[in-house]
């Protein structure tokens, strides 16, 4: 007879099923009598099951529905399948499940036998070959090291490569794990040069948890502060070229307070607009708020972001 935690398990694993177990069938599964079962029935409704029992010859025990999600217990396959659903989610998904995709892989990932997290990353690997756009390719199993660091308060070392394509070695204190402008970021104290860094997590590879506790701490509300000014600091600018399908004088009149040292022109029936340098973000949002069609020459960045928002979003 298996002792009561295993037998819990057991009978848990079974009342998942989509289907009505009479007392008999559990007791004869479970090697036990009918009063165990019923003792064990109790015990899981208080650890959180909603357990419905049916009274009669046809009666018997059934996992339902509540109001609160309790621990799930899966087989094998399923695991894969839900591993596979998170990464997917994680990073190709709603930007409003994103975070949660993380924190939901990452618990799973810890749980998950190193068997499985094989098969997880060899079947990801081959199922995930399209992607949103190219701020979005980045590692799932990369994202659930940095969170689970991050949630754990541990230190990491990983290698990043900078924007020139330099690789270094990093010893961080991951503070948050954060997406702005569909980027995947990590705001760390980087313990090598005594300050607050953040890295783009499609930069970072082969993190690793140390095991030592991590101590600097940022407060929540610096976060998305420190993040945003060292992006526009950063950012690649450009000039975008682009012929708009409106009048001059309407086409000068919406551009009016966004012209800065830019340019606008007469073109045939439209206007011909070389703007002031900004990130393709803004120029691309600058073109979609003037309401009307535009040929856009350059640059072929802005091209990309415009293509990658279309598909995104099925802007015509």
């Amino acid at each position: 007879m298996a002792g009561p935690t295993s037998r819990l398990l057991t009978l848990l694993s079974l009342l998942q099923t989509s289907r009505t177990w009479s007392g008999s069938e559990l007791a004869e599964r479970l090697d036990v009598t009918h009063r165990t079962v019923r003792r064990d029935i109790d015990r899981l409704r208080e650890m959180g099951y909603p357990i419905d029992a049916d009274l009669g010859a046809h009666g018997g025990y059934r996992l339902v529905a509540g109001t609160s999600m309790p621990p799930l217990l899966l087989e094998d396959d399923e695991a894969i399948a839900v591993a596979l659903g998170l990464r997917t989610v994680a990073v190709q998904g709603l930007p409003e499940l994103e975070d949660a995709g993380i924190r939901a892989l990452t618990k799973l990932s810890q749980s998950l036998p190193s068997r499985l997290r094989h098969r997880v990353r060899t079947l990801g690997t081959a199922a995930m070959t399209r992607r949103p756009g190219p701020e979005m390719s980045v590692d799932p199993d990369v994202l659930t090291v940095l969170a689970a660091a991050t949630a754990n308060r541990e230190r990491v070392r990983m290698a990043y490569e900078d924007r020139s394509g330099a690789v270094s070695d990093r010893h961080v204190e991951p503070q948050r794990l954060i997406v702005v402008r569909q980027r995947w970021y990590l705001v760390a104290f980087d313990l090598d040069r005594d300050d607050w860094r953040h890295f783009r997590a499609d930069r970072i590879s082969a993190p690793r948890g140390t095991g030592a506790r991590a101590r600097a701490l940022m407060p929540d509300e610096d976060v998305l502060a420190h993040l945003e000014h060292a992006e526009r600091a950063m950012a690649p600018t450009y000039r975008a070229d682009v012929t708009l399908r409106l009048p001059f004088d309407e086409a000068r009149a919406r551009l009016r307070d966004h012209l800065g040292d830019g340019e606008i022109a007469p073109e045939g029936d439209g206007t011909r607009w070389r703007s002031s340098a900004d990130t393709v973000e803004w120029l691309a949002r600058r073109l979609l708020a003037l309401d009307c069609r535009f040929v856009v020459h350059g640059p072929q960045e802005l091209r990309e972001h415009l293509a990658w928002i279309h598909e995104r979003t099925g802007l015509r």
